[in-house]
């Protein structure tokens, strides 16, 4: 939910160009890409507290905070957040 969130909103800035509107695009995407759904809760959430704050995009601590809370590991070409003690595939 955290990199649909922010997708949504890069789309409205323009930031994000997409071959169709993300409500038809992104969901068409994760099926191709089989790609399942994590929810925001609190669990995810409370890393948080103790992240140090070694990344300033919200969106990205959120990713990290899920990941510790989750044990999984994130797929990202940031630097930034390979400072943090989280697992991280940087080749795709």
């Amino acid at each position: 939910m955290v990199s649909l969130w922010e997708a949504l909103i890069k789309y409205q800035l323009g930031k994000l160009p997409l071959p169709q509107a993300p409500q038809f695009y992104i969901p068409a995407q994760r099926q191709r890409h089989q790609i399942l759904s994590l929810d925001i809760d609190e669990s995810s959430l409370l890393p948080l507290a103790s992240l140090p704050l070694l990344h300033r995009d919200p969106f990205d601590r959120l990713l990290v905070s899920q990941a510790l809370a989750n044990g999984m590991t994130l797929a990202t070409l940031d630097a930034q957040i390979g400072q943090y003690s989280v697992p991280i595939l940087t080749e795709f």
